[in-house]
């Protein structure tokens, strides 16, 4: 399972994003194969607050054009939205102490946990997702490092949660 971050949905629809074919191609590669796409809420709506932001990008959705693009993507076989398990917060709780993740890269944490959580694969070019332990990590528009990263550190303990 694939769980794309909201950069490279946002440099896909972006045309004037530097690395917009790049995303682009593997976002609709990603869609036309078999294996399951994540998408949870907190992506979906990043992508809708940053994509439709006029101080972030020149030419920005309207939410009109975001909402239809995220639907789209809802309507495919092989999206599933994701929600937090109940061995959400040891992990999430486990990644904040671990790595003293606060302020805004707090909304990161939340993502590499419910990317572990559910066993998934984040797709980010964000490199500060490196920090996460037991996350696995995959930069799609790195062709030197187009497999999977495991920053794995610290085991899980039979709840999941870090120790």
């Amino acid at each position: 399972m694939r769980l794309p971050d909201a950069n490279i949905l946002l440099y896909a629809y972006n045309k004037d994003a530097e690395h917009h074919n790049e995303s682009r191609h593997w976002l609709d590669q990603s869609f036309a194969e078999p294996d399951p796409i994540a998408l949870p809420w907190l992506v979906t709506q990043a992508f809708i607050r940053v994509g439709t932001n006029p101080r972030i990008f020149s030419s920005p959705l309207t939410v009109e054009q975001a909402t239809r693009i995220v639907s789209s993507w809802l309507k495919r076989s092989n999206v599933e939205v994701i929600e937090p398990s109940p061995r959400y917060w040891g992990i999430f709780g486990g990644l904040l102490l671990e790595t003293g993740t606060a302020g805004l890269k707090v909304t990161d944490a939340a993502l590499a946990a419910l990317a572990i959580d559910h066993g998934a694969v984040l797709c980010s070019t964000d490199r500060d997702f490196r920090r996460f332990p037991g996350l696995k990590l995959l930069d799609p528009l790195d062709p030197v490092r187009y497999r999977v990263q495991d920053a794995f550190k610290a085991g899980l303990d039979e709840r999941g949660a870090y120790r």
